[in-house]
């Protein structure tokens, strides 16, 4: 490079009028001339010879007279240059250097003519500048694919005609009649919209709608965008569809007691996320539980991820978990020959009142076995004194005034490839309710273990219900306690939990899917390991950020159960089913659909008594607002 050399200095034209040394002087325009009469204005500044680029050796006229070049018409010869490119399989598609293109195009290359030529070509659609080879110095240029020019007209022709095109788009969405895939693009801030990443949709003010996510979800149905089973409601709340990335890695290698004989994991037979498991010794009763707080250490980056979510996220297209779902492999119960456990050891009196709980680490051989399956060797000398234990235990919390309440429950499956969901009654046998009975005991258990040992503990209370003087029987017996029951309260000083009939309580169950028990099972883990303990504020603090969580991960799940039981009903229309009168309001009754798990409210219903029964069948669904209008029959 020499004096009068013209070169590129950051985004613009420069012309070398000295060199010093290892340095150029280079001279540029910093502002240009105006239509207003204001002239142009120069700088000067010293660069090292990495800071510029060489255009063309020179030497040119003036910096002026390039400029003034730069106003000239190079795209017919740019566009004659790429043709006959393109004809020779020699050089079609291959990069070329912009003196030579200028052969191509020009017949020649001049000092004057380089910023104006390099500004066509940098601007037009036949050719893209290689940053990899401006980077080392060189101008150089690739022939474009004739896609890759379509797709720039394409752009070019949206941006020179945006107002005429948006508006024909608007008028078609008022028609609901879109071109699609083509209007998906301006379709995407409403999607945003729906699934609440976004408050304000430009889209729907431009098209009259108002902007709210039930009207916004109808039209994305209605122009297509969305299919009826889309189901907004997890994104809504911020939840992923995706579990849990960051592994917890194989189980530490630590001491642990080996128990003998056999734990059985007994659960539902859709679960894939075994985490407790049952024992009887003949003297302790054995609660075995998942251990993941072996290697989720408090404030780690996956203990910070799981309080976020703060819980397994459970909807019938599958589970997004809480923790990683490689981690089942080795922390989930009986997914391997022999598992790893946080294990708490009751002893039992007679009546089922808990005289000693010890919590151990643990090594133990667990068996699966399905809730059916259970029920079926409930009198096994294997299972007989789960059972045995489970009944003196409901006894004696009824005598501690449990409450019980039984409303249905239902399995909802949908087929990922064909959308077609099946809705089916849970069947609660007795085998269920002692599993329960066993989660109850453990967790009165790690109560107890924490208050006789003076540490903090996140003690799980309930205040207890103001129950009428004559409840009724039936469903709606059971819908007026519901009616009636207080929520639940998390604290560090126990206190009874009026529902379940217990004066301690705690939830140390399911570490591997509720936060707060992940963090009992930390605490518990500290205190017998003698390490740092955390204090009562730290504890409290994790367990409400979790709880807030697993309160919006619940609304979730059950306007995700809606979701679905709607489709169902749309798919399933002939269908009449069964409702029982549960509440009633003046000329207003709530009847409950057993095997649906749903409830609905009918007018006009003043002949009718509680626990009366009529039949239904489906009319009017819409999913957008979660509304059903059932016919009678």
């Amino acid at each position: 490079m020499t004096r009068n050399s013209v070169v590129l200095y950051k985004s613009t034209v420069a012309v070398i009028t000295e060199r010093d040394g290892d340095k150029y002087q280079i001279r540029f325009c910093t502002q240009p001339a105006t239509p207003t009469g204001k002239k142009a204005v120069y700088g000067d500044q010293k660069v090292r010879e990495k800071d510029i680029v060489l255009l063309h050796e020179g030497p040119c006229s003036s910096l002026e007279k390039v400029l003034e070049n730069a106003a000239k018409d190079f795209s017919s010869q740019i566009a004659e240059a790429y043709e006959l490119l393109l004809s020779d399989e020699s050089t079609a598609n291959s990069p070329i250097d912009i003196s030579e293109l200028a052969d191509y195009a020009l017949g020649s290359f001049t000092a004057d003519d380089s910023w104006g030529f390099y500004s066509a070509l940098v601007s037009g659609v036949n050719f893209a500048l290689s940053q990899e080879d401006l980077k080392n110095g060189k101008v150089v240029f690739i022939p474009r694919t004739q896609s890759e020019i379509d797709s720039i007209n394409q752009k070019n022709y949206e941006k020179e005609h945006e107002a005429e095109i948006r508006s024909a788009f608007i008028q078609r969405l008022k028609d609901r009649k879109l071109n699609l895939p083509e209007d998906s693009k301006f379709m995407g801030e409403v999607e945003a919209f729906a699934l609440c990443k976004t408050e304000k949709s430009k889209v729907l003010q431009e098209a009259g709608i108002s902007q709210t996510i039930e009207k916004a979800h109808r039209l994305l149905i209605e122009t297509g965008i969305w299919d009826e089973t889309k189901n907004p409601h997890p994104t809504r709340f911020g939840f992923s569809f995706d579990s849990a990335k960051e592994s917890l890695g194989a189980m530490p290698e630590e001491e642990r007691m080996v128990v003998p004989g056999y734990a059985y994991a007994i659960d539902s037979e859709h679960s894939t996320d075994p985490d407790d498991a049952v024992a009887y010794d003949g003297e302790y009763l054995w609660v075995h539980i998942a251990d993941p707080a072996s290697s989720v250490a408090p404030d780690s980056s996956i203990d910070v991820a799981a309080r976020g979510r703060g819980t397994t996220l459970y909807i019938p297209e599958g589970a997004s978990r809480m923790l990683c779902e490689s981690c089942l492999e080795d922390y989930a119960l009986g997914l391997k020959e022999k598992s790893s456990a946080l294990s708490f050891r009751l002893k039992l009196d007679e009546n089922a009142e808990i005289e000693d709980c010890t919590v151990l680490k643990t090594i133990v051989d667990v068996k699966r076995l399905t809730y059916k399956q259970a029920e079926e060797q409930k009198e096994s000398p294997e299972l007989k004194p789960f059972f045995e234990i489970a009944r003196k235990n409901l006894a004696k919390r009824e005598a501690g005034e449990a409450v019980n309440i039984n409303m249905p429950e239902v399995h909802i499956e949908v087929n990922k490839e064909t959308k077609k969901v099946t809705v089916a009654p849970d069947e609660r046998l007795e085998s269920n309710n002692m599993i329960q009975e066993m989660m109850l005991l453990a967790g009165e258990g790690a109560a107890r273990f924490a208050f006789k040992n003076k540490f903090p503990f996140p003690y799980v209370s309930q205040e207890a219900p103001n129950f009428p003087e004559n409840i009724p029987e039936g469903w709606a017996g059971e819908f007026a306690k519901v009616k009636c029951m207080r929520k639940r309260s998390v604290g560090i000083t126990p206190a009874p939990h009026a529902g379940l009939g217990l004066s301690f309580y705690s939830q140390v169950t399911s570490p591997l899917r509720r936060y707060g028990d992940l963090v009992a099972h930390q605490q518990l883990r500290a205190f017998i390991d003698g390490r740092r303990l955390l204090d009562k504020d730290e504890m409290l603090e994790r367990i409400s950020a979790g709880d807030a969580a697993s309160l919006a991960a619940r609304k979730a799940s059950r306007l995700s159960d809606t979701h679905w039981k709607l489709i169902y009903l749309m798919q399933n229309p002939e269908n009449i089913y069964e409702a029982f009168c549960i509440d009633i309001k003046g000329k207003e009754a709530l009847f409950l659909i057993p095997e649906l798990d749903m409830q609905t409210t009918l007018q006009n219903t003043e002949d009718y008594k509680l626990n009366d029964k009529i039949s239904l069948k489906t009319g009017k669904v819409d999913v957008t607002e979660q509304k059903v209008d059932f016919v009678k029959q």
